[in-house]
């Protein structure tokens, strides 16, 4: 499963709510009105219908069947809406998804510099986490210049770091 929008209040009083969009692909929920609802933290699913939805200041409005007050809506707040990773659209050639590198072992000149723990989008540039195999964790922008080779189906990203990246990491 593949986690497209994360459900953050109620929106209006007929039980919409309000979720962070976590696609590029927005139409994508004119495409399947069946999606998995999920907690976070791993706890319960449940299947959802998608009767409506449309983009909202950023985010976009969800309405899913038999949610129809706003108490119902409450008790979504945080929960996540999945879809099969099977229904993800294919990209363009040299794109990945981000979710696809989380595992991928990162080397540099046949050197394994770690495991790629997730990505941080916040600031500019992505950022790869990596794990080290000492145990710490080193921050390599996620930038093609840095970045040379992408495998995802091999699990492998090989990268050449500017000279100083590893000092800043300590």
């Amino acid at each position: 499963m593949v986690t497209v929008a994360r459900i953050r209040r109620p929106q209006g009083r007929r039980g919409e709510v309000l979720a962070e969009l976590l696609t590029d692909f927005p139409e994508r929920f004119s495409e399947t009105s069946d999606v998995v609802l999920c907690q976070p933290s791993g706890g319960e699913r449940q299947p959802g219908r998608l009767e409506n939805w449309w983009l909202h200041k950023g985010g976009i409005v969800l309405k899913f069947a038999g949610v129809e007050d706003i108490s119902a809506a409450e008790a979504l707040a945080g929960w996540e809406v999945r879809i099969p990773i099977g229904q993800r659209r294919p990209l363009d050639a040299g794109a990945v998804y981000w979710s696809d590198l989380s595992g991928c072992r990162v080397i540099e000149d046949g050197r394994d510099l770690g495991v790629v723990r997730h990505i941080d989008p916040t600031i500019g540039t992505p950022v790869l986490v990596i794990d080290t195999p000492e145990g710490g964790e080193l921050l390599v922008p996620f930038a093609e210049e840095i970045c040379r080779r992408v495998d995802v189906a091999g699990k492998v990203i090989e990268v050449a770091l500017p000279e100083g990246l590893r000092d800043l990491n300590r």
